[in-house]
């Protein structure tokens, strides 16, 4: 699995403390409500030059960790 600790950021003065990518402005909530509304990783890439391929396996990585610990808690 990718290691998204460096590639996914949180501080509380950007985007209310969401998680970034790479101190952007785009959130891993971004990302995949793009690919909730259709787009490809292409499209997505295309539109935000700034993103890379490992920028959104970061974002799974992230998503699966949180989700892992949500299960684990429970």
């Amino acid at each position: 699995m990718i290691n998204y600790h460096n590639i996914i950021t949180i501080k509380p003065g950007k985007r209310s403390g969401k998680p970034c990518i790479r101190d952007s402005r785009i959130t891993v909530y971004d990302v995949f409500m793009w690919f909730a509304s259709g787009m490809t990783q292409e499209e997505i890439l295309d539109d935000f030059p700034e993103l890379t391929k490992e920028d959104i396996l970061a974002c799974y990585a992230y998503a699966a960790n949180k989700e892992k610990l949500v299960t684990h808690a429970a």
